[in-house]
């Protein structure tokens, strides 16, 4: 007998009035915000420009969005065009269903116009974003809670997630809570690039590739323990050659790039310290202005007060 799980909610959406509020679409929504707070902080820091992540952020939220339903459908597509499915159900999002490899592919990609559009270079945005993201997953993964769904092997352990859907060839139990492991793992990542970038000042999408690395060898082992469908290769779930792939690529990049680009960019928005410099300068000047008044109506007392003595 289990002494102690986590629940499960008894639904992952609630209804007010005629619109849904799905519990799903709230952790992705809460993420973004995150992400792009902290990126700004950072950003700021770095010599930018307050608000440029948020523009930025317009081009590559949505398309990391349409990037992650895109991999998810493709590499589950038995879900939704095999005989008897509805293929229309590929285009409901807020059931469930984001592949984080396609996100932040094609999610890149939207970044690299956002950045080319405001003459950012890419490496220095993905290096100030890339904590960011990693808390904006962690917070994700909970709609996965919120849904029942990507949990792990049977297990009687105290902080067992218990499930009570039978929906969709689910078994009612108490499991692995994989959702929160991944979730933890993803805060753990986040802390680690912090803590690196400020160490060792990494530049030109080092730390963008830490994050990469750092994040593939938590979702290795937290895929292995999943129970839901997946295509294997070898006996490896999907998901788990494609950790390990990128793995390697992020890694190669950290080792090829500080190498051939050390240190960490000076500039990371042109014209970002001019606008700084002029308004310091502005402000040096009314200071200046104000001060030599102060001094010229010292001297006219001065005057006043002697030619009073001399009368």
């Amino acid at each position: 007998m289990e002494l102690a799980f986590i629940p499960s909610p008894s639904r992952g959406v609630l209804y007010l009035g005629p619109i849904p509020l799905r519990g799903y679409a709230f952790c992705i929504i809460i993420g973004v915000f995150v992400a792009v707070w902290l990126g700004n902080k950072r950003w700021i820091a770095r010599g930018g420009r307050t608000g440029t992540v948020a523009d930025i952020a317009v081009w590559a939220v949505p398309f990391g969005l349409v990037g992650g339903r895109l991999y998810h459908v493709i590499t589950d597509y038995e879900l939704y065009f095999s005989e008897g499915r509805d293929w229309v159900n590929a285009f409901k999002i807020w059931e469930g269903g984001l592949g984080i490899w396609g996100a932040i592919a094609l999610g890149a990609l939207g970044a690299w116009i956002g950045c080319r559009r405001r003459g950012i270079p890419m490496p220095a945005y993905a290096d100030v974003v890339a904590p960011g993201i990693a808390l904006a997953q962690a917070i994700g993964r909970w709609g996965n809670w919120f849904n029942q769904e990507l949990y792990g092997k049977p297990t009687d352990l105290p902080w067992a997630l218990e499930i009570t859907s039978s929906a969709d060839g689910r078994v009612p139990g108490t499991y692995h809570p994989t959702f929160l492991y991944e979730s933890l793992w993803c805060i753990g990542v986040a802390v680690l690039v912090i803590w690196a970038d400020r160490r060792f000042r990494l530049g030109h999408g080092r730390a963008f590739a830490l994050y990469v690395a750092a994040y593939c060898t938590g979702r290795a082992w937290i895929e292995y323990m999943r129970v839901d469908d997946a295509h294997h290769i070898l006996g490896l779930r999907l998901n788990v050659w494609t950790a390990m792939l990128v793995f390697l690529l992020a890694v190669t990049y950290l080792v090829v790039s500080s190498k051939k680009r050390p240190g960490r960019e000076d500039v990371v928005e042109p014209g970002a310290e001019a606008s700084a410099d002029e308004k310091t300068g502005g402000d040096a000047t009314a200071d200046d202005e104000a001060e030599s008044g102060k001094d010229e109506a010292r001297s006219e007392a001065d005057d006043e007060a002697g030619s009073a003595k001399k009368t």
